[in-house]
């Protein structure tokens, strides 16, 4: 019975942080037997995790966005100009290895010179990037209105949104390589998790009992490693997976174990107390802007590729998705609450949503309906939880 408080009263604790993956899980539970088990099938999820790609990084930016309790509305017709232009670079006959860092620069440009204005300028960023939205939808139109599709054939460039890394030659049965990457995944994630739990020990911070540890380390890993045992029977790891691992995990470690990442959590938590502090606002503003252009660029990239080709409707909703991917992944509409870990959960939640619906044939209508639904669960939830805090 004492494991079984402990674990209630963890749950309690951290019912933020657990209950968007009870909730996946729920939900991919569901469309599993509404689909007949078609849900679960190896190329659904395979599909599923791409299609998340570029949802998934602008998420991970549109999070420290959050975090700081600002906004960018802009994002979504960013990614989709960028992705045109990488297209119109490409049939230019300019190097793909030109091209792809040019667009991410031309993003981070972009980014940096909304977070000028947002910090320096102390124009809101509502408003600076709700203009930029439909700068950038007007200007996707304009390079897209002459043949209304750029078709992309630069094989490199597609088979970012599209291919596969290669596999060692077998007779198994499954992807060897990818295998091996979960089990190395699965190794590091174990390996994190004590050392972790030495580091807080020594601090003398409160930790869960073996047990319940040990618990939660299987319960993670048998996840980890059925996804990966799924991904190795359809065609292995993508390259688009594999864009989103990087970029999760540089920006999971820069606002863990980096003093930029303190200073995002201290502004958003308490503006004004940590300007006080002597946190620059403008360097944070800057900083936070930045790297959303840089991820709005990395998914224009990520969905152009996948398309092989850029169309006048490239990023629509975008920032929507990314929005609702945030609050449903436990980060806070006041600012400075949230982690990383959790805006990557609430992306593959969305899609899986939509993934499962469409499965089901519901109406695209009523689709929209439920994501507005969840989505206004997501902000009660975290008002509530707020309240009883306090």
């Amino acid at each position: 019975m004492g494991y079984i408080n402990e674990a209630k009263k963890m749950l309690k604790q951290n019912l933020r942080e657990y209950g968007m993956y009870i909730a996946l899980f729920v939900v991919m539970l569901m469309f599993t037997f509404t689909t007949d088990g078609l849900f679960i099938s190896p190329r659904n999820i395979s599909n599923l995790i791409n299609q998340t790609g570029y949802i998934a990084v602008l998420a991970l930016g549109m999070t420290l966005v959050i975090i700081v309790r600002d906004i960018d509305l802009s994002v979504g017709f960013l990614s989709g100009f960028l992705g045109a232009l990488a297209a119109i670079l490409l049939t230019s006959n300019i190097s793909v290895f030109l091209v792809i860092p040019l667009i991410l620069l031309i993003g981070v440009g972009i980014g940096l010179i909304y977070g000028y204005m947002a910090g320096k300028m102390m124009i809101p960023a509502f408003v600076v990037t709700l203009a930029g939205q439909m700068f950038f939808r007007g200007a996707l139109l304009k390079v897209t209105q002459g043949t209304g599709t750029i078709i992309i054939n630069d094989e490199f460039y597609n088979a970012i949104g599209n291919g596969f890394i290669p596999d060692i030659p077998n007779n198994l049965g499954f992807h060897l390589v990818t295998v091996i990457l979960g089990m190395i995944g699965i190794f590091l994630y174990i390996w994190s998790q004590f050392k972790t739990r030495r580091n807080r020990i020594k601090y003398t911070f409160e930790v869960a009992s073996m047990p319940i540890f040990i618990i939660k380390l299987v319960f993670i890993s048998v996840i980890i490693g059925y996804i990966t045992w799924v991904l190795a029977g359809a065609n292995g790891l993508s390259w688009t997976i594999v864009v989103v691992i990087i970029a999760f995990a540089i920006y999971n470690f820069v606002m863990a174990k980096t003093p930029l990442g303190r200073h995002i959590y201290a502004i958003g938590g308490n503006p004004d107390a940590s300007v006080l502090s002597g946190i620059s606002w403008n360097k944070i503003k800057l900083w936070v802007f930045g790297s959303m252009g840089l991820m709005a660029a990395l998914s224009g990239i990520l969905f152009s590729s996948r398309l092989q080709s850029a169309t006048t409707t490239a990023g629509s909703g975008f920032e929507l998705d990314a929005i609702a991917g945030c609050f449903v992944g436990g980060i806070s509409p006041y600012g400075g609450v949230g982690k990383i870990t959790g805006s990557m959960v609430g992306a593959i939640f969305m899609m899986s949503l939509t993934s499962g619906m469409n499965l089901m044939g519901i109406d695209i209508s009523f689709q929209y309906m439920v994501r507005g639904l969840i989505l206004l669960a997501a902000v009660v939830f975290d008002v509530t939880t707020r309240n009883r805090a306090k």
